[in-house]
């Protein structure tokens, strides 16, 4: 699963912010693929390589950019730029008029907002659901991920990474039976394993947000 970042202009701004979430939580990029839309930059394409190298220096590995043409002339040391596709419908012409017009097809069913897993996420995996909450019926294992776009509830032991609040609910929040998590985050804030208090651990506890930091306490 690969991160998007969105730089803006002017970069030295954009790249303060990116400190400063960094520095929240300085494990949130470490071996994770990262694009780059580059759309505010398509008009000053001069300053993409010092953008990639200020990206480098933060540890940052940028797999592809976007937002520009394919053919756009960047340097051969730089990542490639990817195009994103778009599904379309070839439409069929009937060889004569029915006599009756065809009803109309059933609306599709609405789509759930909410996942239900009833299965471990095992060391490796990773579930992303930005359409609503995740229930895990089980555990999270050491390495595995769940991202929401509402909240996370996990009725075992959080070993790994849960990211709730992706679609900016900053309401989300984050529940465990068992808190051994590696990362906890909602809506763009985050605490890593050594952020957590040590008498949490191992306990039954909820995240969420208040104001403009991340709390976390025992259900015990």
């Amino acid at each position: 699963m690969a991160l998007v970042l969105v730089p803006e202009v002017p970069l030295a701004d954009w790249l303060s912010g990116l400190d400063a979430q960094m520095r929240r939580s300085p494990a949130y990029f470490a071996g994770k693929p990262v694009v780059v839309d580059l759309s505010a930059l398509s008009d000053q394409p001069h300053l993409v390589a010092g953008l990639m190298d200020a990206l480098a220096a933060r540890g940052i590995r940028v797999a592809g950019v976007e937002g520009l043409a394919p053919d756009a002339a960047l340097a051969a040391s730089l990542p490639p730029v990817l195009a994103g596709g778009r599904t379309v419908t070839e439409g069929v012409i009937p060889d004569a008029p029915s006599a009756e017009p065809e009803q109309p097809p059933a609306p599709p069913p609405p789509e759930p907002s909410f996942l239900l897993l009833d299965q471990p996420v095992r060391s490796g995996q990773s579930v992303v659901f930005p359409r609503g909450d995740v229930t895990v019926v089980g555990h999270v294992g050491s390495g595995a991920e769940v991202v929401a776009g509402g909240s996370i509830h996990v009725y075992g032991t959080l070993r790994g990474r849960a990211v709730a609040g992706i679609a900016g609910h900053g309401q989300a929040r984050i529940f465990c039976r068992r808190l051994e998590a590696e990362l906890l985050a909602i809506d763009g804030l985050y605490r890593t394993a050594d952020d957590i208090e040590p008498a949490l651990r191992g306990k039954a506890a909820m995240a969420w947000l208040e104001g403009d930091s991340m709390r976390v306490a025992s259900l015990d």
